[in-house]
């Protein structure tokens, strides 16, 4: 059988085998786009990448393309939270009616593209990948291309369906059971020290690590592993409750995807980052206990986990996770006895952290350095705040 490709199928399958199996791109399933491939790598300076192998002929229908292309970004942007989103947009069928340099579409750049050649008349293009040129070093044709093209796109794809397999598959909570031991452990002794199983005696809780306002401490850095003690307490059952239950919820699941050793740093310095800045605002005589700040980092590392899976878990983090943040902080801006301060700056910490340690499969070496830096910065800022202000 002898299958011949156009000279505009063929450039379309190259420009797919580049992006996909040399650049890292996923395609983007748009209902309604005819002719046109879009496809999305965040980590990249163009976001998206749409081939359109539509015909165009005149300007006017140039313009309305650009105008529906960005009604679908403003989507795209919403579903996966970005705020800029560079786009490349390569016409293979373009009329020569069509003048693309007389045009300018924001954060949208344009090439026009009949030959592998003329992909080197866009500096923009070059400059930003510079082995494309490469994609015409196959020399296979007609069926041969379209088989090898396929066969290597699938087998991408196959990569990348096991790297996301083992980042989801379920995993026992190890570290989870053991913070809720560790909690569990020490709410029977405060509730034996307080003679009450409902309701913790504050000077019990003291006793047993709970937070206090430096200045009480006589600025003491022996009284500092109070920032990580605290973290294991709680003060009535309720709160015990809800805690332990949130914290199987969210933890058993952010353990699964981060790993045991990640996950520990994870929730150790939200919790630690939440007490810092509790401290800033922290009034003389008040003890604050909990887990609910290293939780909130946990939220806080979802987001981000979110962010770069966010083509499995977009729908989630929209429909439940955002919701459920935004209630849980409105909650405690309403209500007395709440410590949003622990549970803002663990939203904070949990993200940087998770920047820091990064995601599996999703995050680079720069990223990575980035978070630590963030991190750094904002753990100092709190430390300069609390202690040498």
């Amino acid at each position: 059988m002898n299958i011949t490709l156009s000279k505009n199928d063929e450039i379309v399958m190259k420009l797919l085998h580049y992006f996909i199996t040399i650049q890292g791109y996923n395609p983007v399933i748009i209902h309604g786009a005819k002719d046109e491939i879009w496809l999305e790598n965040n980590t990249a300076d163009y976001k998206i990448i749409r081939i359109v192998s539509n015909y165009i002929h005149n300007d006017d229908q140039l313009d309305f393309d650009i105008f529906r292309t960005k009604q679908i970004l403003k989507k795209i942007k919403r579903k996966m939270f970005s705020v800029n989103m560079e786009t490349l947009s390569i016409f293979v069928n373009l009329s020569d009616n069509v003048d693309l340099d007389s045009k300018n579409f924001d954060n949208i750049k344009c090439a026009k593209v009949n030959t592998v050649d003329d992909l080197s008349k866009y500096s923009f293009i070059i400059n930003t990948f510079p082995n494309i040129l490469e994609i015409d070093n196959v020399k296979e044709e007609g069926i041969e291309l379209f088989i090898k093209l396929t066969n290597d796109i699938n087998k991408k794809n196959l990569e990348e369906s096991k790297k996301a397999e083992e980042v989801f598959s379920i995993k026992k909570p190890i570290i989870t059971y053991t913070i809720m031991v560790i909690c569990t452990i020490l709410y029977i002794l405060t509730s034996l020290y307080s003679n009450s199983f409902i309701e913790q005696k504050l000077s019990i809780l003291y006793d047993f690590g709970g937070l206090v306002n430096f200045d009480m401490l006589n600025r003491n850095p022996l009284e500092l592993y109070r920032l990580v003690s605290s973290i294991f307490l709680h003060g009535s059952i309720l709160h015990f409750l809800c805690n332990m239950i949130s914290l199987y919820v969210i933890g058993s699941q952010l353990e699964s995807f981060f790993g045991k050793v990640k996950y520990t740093i994870i929730f150790i310095l939200s919790g630690v980052i939440g007490n810092l800045l509790t401290l800033i605002f922290l009034q003389n005589g008040v003890i604050t206990i909990g887990a609910s700040g290293a939780i909130f980092g946990l939220l806080g590392a979802l987001l981000y986990f979110g962010y770069h899976y966010r083509v499995y878990l977009s729908g989630v983090m929209r429909t439940q996770i955002i919701p459920i943040i935004i209630l849980n902080l409105f909650i405690g801006v309403v209500s007395q006895g709440i410590n949003n301060f622990a549970h803002i700056g663990g939203l904070i910490g949990g993200f940087l952290v998770a920047k820091t340690v990064g995601v599996k499969y999703k995050s680079s070496k720069l990223d990575m350095i980035n978070g630590l830096i963030m991190t750094l910065i904002f753990i100092a800022f709190l430390i300069y705040i609390v202690f040498f202000r």
